[in-house]
């Protein structure tokens, strides 16, 4: 029998109860949770540990989760991030879609509820084949954006101000860090993951 490896979970949430509560129920789930009381400590991790999924309430002191959710989309734009908001606060859920989480769910989680949303993204999630390379650089991040807007070498080395040389570079770091080695797979993976719109082909 072999092995199927374990999926790896982020939660953030600044109450401690809530970490406990949650921890203990993906784990009874064979989920890995690592659970962080911040934002901020939980984007430290994510630039070296391995993260399947992102979990993490709105409303916390200091960095909040809209904020966490933008830079983990912008660094990592293959990781789905679950946003967990309080009563009222479809507003902040609505938006936090609109940013790039892949779902959100209200609080107090209800345990049944919770698993098959979680399982759920987990079961679907198109991650790199490779995640040795890193989380995206802010230069990789645009230089990404241009790529699935069409842009070639050179047009992007004008755009950005930077040698062709340094945007090859790049281009081979992203390929990297999404587990591709042509451009057209980096735009099927792109697509799976939600970063573009594909049209549906004409009849």
């Amino acid at each position: 029998m072999t092995d199927l490896p374990q999926h790896h979970v982020f939660f953030v949430d600044d109450e401690p109860e809530v970490r406990s509560v949650v921890r203990k129920t993906l784990e009874r789930q064979g989920i890995m949770v690592t659970c962080f009381a911040s934002a901020s400590s939980c984007l430290k991790h994510l630039q070296t540990k391995k993260c399947d999924l992102l979990i993490t309430d709105v409303k916390m002191p200091g960095m909040d989760g809209m904020e966490l959710l933008s830079e983990a989309r912008r660094t990592m734009p293959w990781l789905p991030v679950l946003v967990v908001t309080g009563y009222g606060d479809i507003p902040l859920a609505v938006k936090a879609l609109k940013i790039g989480a892949v779902n959100f769910i209200e609080k107090p989680l209800e345990r049944d509820s919770f698993l098959l949303i979680v399982e759920s993204i987990l079961n679907r999630t198109v991650t790199p084949v490779s995640t040795s390379c890193g989380p995206l650089t802010h230069a990789e991040a645009k230089v990404l954006c241009l790529l699935l807007e069409g842009k070639n070498n050179k047009e992007i080395a004008i755009a950005l101000h930077r040698s062709r040389r340094t945007i090859e570079a790049h281009r081979s770091h992203i390929m990297c860090k999404f587990g591709v080695n042509n451009l057209v797979d980096l735009v099927r993976r792109a697509a799976l993951m939600g970063l573009i719109e594909v049209e549906p082909p004409r009849q």
